[in-house]
């Protein structure tokens, strides 16, 4: 991709959580971390974490029945039947990547930012993902889907889909759905591939107690990526007292990509 090429959706991005879901799930945390450019490649370094958060789990021995007792991961399923999904047949992310570790797997190797969100979900228990929002624009909204919305499946984007109504998604402006099932599934539009890219990561948690640990990931996140040499903005909580944030505010149409290598 050419590091010299303008961004799309440049100015400013609201995330929000819609005021229905926050009523059924009260301890939901949304933990954000705006990039606003950068080059996205492969680093060692964060190959290494994430192999080591690996070998760390492995030597820990978990069953697929321990990993769904983790307290992070139960809350995640008992919000999952709150809103109507069976965690059985769709886990949160963060006990997708958990499942698949524990029992002696390793997670494919994608590309520097993937590769180190995969690292902090599986250090944090936490759901964490890197999302490209260079094509969204004004808004983006963690909310229940009317069943209209357009979603377009990673790595399947000409076979588009609709969330069932009343699923959990983030969905936009433009009445696209960039996830299923809440964090279940990413779609094709946000996701994060090699080169140039406005980037929003995510951390997210609904147990008691969540929001320190989201803002620990959050925090570890921002360091991996300020030692990669990208320039992420603050940190920004949504909970029960914040429900949405304007991000990429202030920022010139373009600015120099900052490598992630």
């Amino acid at each position: 991709m050419d590091s010299d090429r303008i961004l799309p959706g440049a100015g400013p991005l609201a995330v929000s959580v819609d005021a229905q879901l926050r009523e059924r799930v009260p301890g939901y945390v949304l933990g954000l971390i705006a990039v606003p450019d950068v080059v996205v490649a492969d680093a060692p370094q964060v190959a290494d974490r994430l192999a080591a958060a690996e070998d760390a789990l492995h030597a820990a021995g978990l069953s697929k029945a321990d990993v769904s007792a983790l307290p992070s991961i139960a809350a995640w399923r008992d919000a999952y039947r709150e809103v109507g999904v069976n965690p059985n047949r769709f886990p949160c992310a963060a006990e997708s990547v958990l499942r698949r570790v524990a029992k002696g797997d390793r997670l494919p190797r994608i590309n520097a930012l993937v590769d180190l969100c995969n690292a902090v979900s599986l250090e944090s228990r936490l759901p964490v993902a890197s999302c490209d929002v260079g094509d969204i624009q004004d808004e983006l909204t963690v909310r229940f889907a009317h069943g209209t919305e357009v979603h377009l499946p990673l790595g399947a984007p000409e076979a588009p889909e609709h969330p069932e109504p009343g699923e959990v998604v983030y969905a936009d402006a433009r009445d696209r759905a960039h996830s299923r099932r809440w964090n279940w599934r990413q779609g094709d539009v946000v996701k994060t591939g090699l080169g140039r890219h406005r980037l929003l990561l995510t951390v997210e948690s609904v147990h008691e107690g969540g929001r320190a640990e989201v803002e620990r990931a959050l925090g570890q996140l921002a360091q991996a990526l300020t030692g990669l040499g990208a320039a992420p903005r603050p940190p920004q909580v949504l909970d029960g007292a914040v429900s949405r944030v304007e991000l990429f505010a202030g920022l010139p149409a373009t600015s120099p990509a900052a490598p992630v290598a």
